[in-house]
């Protein structure tokens, strides 16, 4: 069984950097993609960025571009978010998901977003003014 388990969260203001971490667990393929998914109350989950494990691609979506990194320690099958120049729009659960399909891409993010099942429980970030 599939296991995903973030951490990292908590308060900061804005301007202020915060170091999410998913640690990935019970699976037995190869290669995977790891997206990051945000839901902040009230608003749909949306997909903040995502990582493939073996050849490293990358997306972001567009209002964390310069902002947020995402990266990985393959032997830990950890995947990384480092969010900097927070902002209190970027308040919100945050969310890692599996995938089996490694591509990193927007529409691969709606695909992850509507059919995996493989989630975290979730990490609470509260950026404030």
């Amino acid at each position: 069984e599939v296991q995903l388990v973030e951490s990292g969260g908590g308060l900061v203001q804005a301007g202020g950097a915060l170091r999410l971490s998913c640690a990935a667990s019970g699976f037995t393929f190869d290669d995977y993609a790891i997206g990051w998914f945000r839901q902040a109350p009230g608003k749909e989950r949306e997909g903040v960025a995502c990582i493939s494990k073996n050849d490293g691609k990358t997306y972001y979506t567009d209002s964390v571009k310069g902002r947020f990194t995402v990266s990985s320690d393959k032997a830990k099958n950890t995947v990384y978010l480092q969010m900097n120049s927070l902002k209190p729009e970027d308040t919100a659960v945050y969310y890692c998901a599996l995938d089996q399909y490694p591509v990193c891409s927007a529409d691969s993010m709606n695909v992850i977003r509507a059919l995996s099942p493989n989630w975290g429980q979730g990490t609470q970030v509260t950026v404030s003014s």
